[in-house]
């Protein structure tokens, strides 16, 4: 079996990109990365190099391309068991995929107030209604997850798992933005922060020189 490769945006920003990347560094799964520049003139021909998606990220491995970061996760799943993306207890299984399509699929007002942004200083932002409503409803399913599944562990169903991979970039959005948490989601945070593969990345975001300006909140 080849090493799979996953093609990235820039990682100041990419919180879509940042979800597979996180989940296999933190899992141990070996792979190659390529970086490609967003907003910039040749980005999208750089992309149609890869996916006729038209985004990041993509995993290639094996002759088999999957894009979107939960196909991606999914599919790592699947060639690594050895991983544990998903939790084994089936009940907590299920609400980890759960929780991981409602991030995918949902809290559209906290991602248009709040980019994520691993190089901003950390200072209080003023966010909408709606968006402060995606912030309880996300500090609402940390809470729960660690108090129902989280044991001795200190992440969303204890150990590292496809849900903490899919939730890492709204971390660094309630860090950032100094968003309302309560004590046990800053605790989470906390632990999702101390990963040395979420460290890897923050570095990496933050040595970075490219700006999108409307990705600076």
């Amino acid at each position: 079996m080849s090493k799979p490769h996953l093609v990235v945006g820039n990682k100041n920003y990419s919180s879509w990109s940042f979800r597979p990347w996180l989940a296999m560094k933190a899992t141990g799964i070996d792979f190659t990365e390529e970086v490609v520049r967003l907003d910039s003139p040749d980005t999208k021909a750089r992309i149609a190099e890869h996916s006729r998606a038209g985004r990041v990220p993509v995993l290639k491995h094996d002759g088999v391309m999957v894009w979107e970061s939960l196909a991606i996760i999914e599919y790592l799943a699947e060639r690594f068991p050895a991983a544990r993306l998903w939790p084994a207890d089936l009940k907590a299984r299920a609400l980890a995929r759960s929780i991981s399509n409602e991030m995918h699929a949902g809290f559209q007002a906290l991602r248009s107030s709040c980019p994520m942004n691993m190089r901003r200083p950390r200072r209080r932002l003023d966010i909408s209604a709606a968006a402060l409503e995606n912030v309880r409803r996300i500090d609402e399913m940390w809470q729960d997850c660690r108090a129902t599944y989280g044991g001795d562990g200190a992440f969303l169903f204890g150990t590292f798992s496809a849900a903490d991979a899919m939730y890492a970039p709204v971390v660094n959005r309630f860090d950032v933005y100094d968003l309302p948490a309560s004590r046990p989601a800053k605790a989470y945070m906390e632990a999702v922060k101390a990963l040395p593969a979420y460290r890897e990345w923050e570095e990496a975001g933050r040595q970075e020189d490219w700006v999108i300006p409307h990705d600076e909140a």
